[in-house]
């Protein structure tokens, strides 16, 4: 029996309906849209996306008809490149962003060097760091980063991410030993299974650093194809690698009793890139609303 400690909401990336990196793919369908549709089915937040105002104020007009909280937002992080110094002057207009919208994340994505944007470059071509004194220099770069948001009252919700430096279970282990406790984790379901990892086995090993949750369901045999066939990042998603919550092979009760049993309280979001000619957006987006809602209400009980 759970305990009311399990003090979650469930919000949703608005990728359902539009793509940030494939703006093909939904791309002609307007905010206005996403949020009436989003906030219909009974979302209670988004995370931003490039229809999304960058204006705090603008920010919160728009979301404030739909009755919508702004979850979070991804920053495209070059840490791997520059210095904590450099990074911390490049997020202000962001990190700003987020602050005045009353977000509790920001969603940090590693960029510098990463292939996930390049379709035709297959993802074993990613990005490693060669060297301990690498990985050490890295970590020590995030944690300063993400101590400068903790001084403005946002938690750095690391973001392992297909294409990138931290992409495997191995990875993620790494970069936890390595990096302080201001760096939260922000765990993916759906990334951490594509990198070949049990989701539930690494959320047990790490459950105490995640502070952000994407919930991505995958289609097993797509990633089979995807590993066998040497795919890219985008052209895995283009190919179907993943879906919503209940639609996939992930099993996600016991994720979400697990994070019920922790006390996990932040929000669990709703993330899958696909097709929406192929996967209409407000029948799956409802598809993944409702398996999360009826999970995080068994949990409760």
């Amino acid at each position: 029996m759970m305990t009311a400690t399990f003090n979650v909401r469930i919000g949703i990336n608005p990728i359902s309906w539009c793509n940030d990196d494939l703006p093909s793919l939904g791309g002609e369908t307007p905010l206005e849209t996403i949020l009436r549709e989003g906030s219909e089915i009974g979302y209670q937040g988004f995370e931003l996306g490039n229809k999304f105002p960058r204006d705090p104020a603008a920010l919160r007009a728009v979301l404030a008809p739909y009755g919508v909280a702004c979850v979070s937002g991804w920053y495209s992080g070059r840490l791997a490149e520059r210095s904590a110094e450099e990074e911390i002057a490049a997020v202000e207009e962001h990190l700003t962003l987020l602050v005045e919208n009353d977000c509790q994340v920001m969603v940090y994505g590693e960029v510098g060097g990463s292939i996930q944007g390049q379709i035709d470059t297959p993802l074993f071509k990613r990005p490693t760091f060669t060297s301990e004194a690498a990985w050490q220099q890295y970590a020590e770069r995030l944690t300063v980063f993400a101590r400068h948001l903790a001084a403005r009252g946002i938690k750095l919700a690391y973001h392992h991410h297909m294409g990138a430096f931290v992409e495997s279970p191995a990875d993620v282990d790494k970069l936890m030993a390595l990096t302080g406790e201001e760096v939260g984790l922000l765990f993916d379901t759906g990334h951490m299974a594509f990198a070949g990892g049990d989701p539930l086995a690494e959320l047990e090993k790490h459950i105490a650093r995640v502070v952000h949750v994407h919930c991505k369901d995958v289609r097993g045999e797509v990633l089979r194809r995807a590993r066998n066939g040497s795919w890219s990042f985008l052209q895995s998603v283009l190919n179907g690698a993943f879906t919503v919550p209940g639609d996939g092979d992930i099993p996600f009760g016991p994720i979400i009793e697990r994070l019920a049993r922790h006390g996990y309280q932040g929000w669990l979001v709703v993330e899958a890139e696909q097709d929406p000619t192929i996967a209409p957006s407000y029948e799956y987006a409802q598809k993944g609303f409702q398996t999360l809602q009826s999970l995080v209400a068994r949990a409760s009980r």
